[in-house]
């Protein structure tokens, strides 16, 4: 069993970012080969944060279902718990990303508003 979740994250943080790493992306691609449908399929190709956010929340859903329906004496049962722990942590780590990325638009916004109060330009 392997990390879905977080390979899939991977792969749609490499576009968002335009991240050129083709070892990472090849890594990532092997491990999802097969798995790629439903929420996982969304993560790995979003072309957006908002989107990344979305498929990531639908992800999560799953796999929150999934450890729900665990027996205790299943084998994989710490791991798959493990990987919701690891899968929450992604999510408050893009919520950090997208919630900077919006401090630098207002920032930069501001600093133009500023540029035009210091320097008007006449039309």
């Amino acid at each position: 069993m392997s990390c879905l979740e977080l390979e899939a994250l991977r792969l749609g943080l490499m576009t968002v970012l335009g991240t050129d790493d083709r070892a990472a992306r090849e890594h990532a691609e092997k491990e999802l080969e097969g798995e790629l449908e439903g929420p996982i399929e969304g993560l790995a190709t979003a072309e957006t944060l908002d989107g990344l956010r979305r498929h990531l929340d639908a992800a999560l859903v799953d796999l929150e279902e999934q450890v729900a329906t665990l027996d205790d004496d299943d084998p994989e049962a710490d791991y798959v718990r493990g990987r919701l722990v690891a899968v929450r942590d992604a999510e408050r780590s893009l919520e950090r990303l997208a919630t900077h990325g919006e401090g630098l638009l207002d920032g930069l916004g501001e600093t133009h508003h500023d540029l035009h109060d210091a320097f008007p330009v006449e039309e």
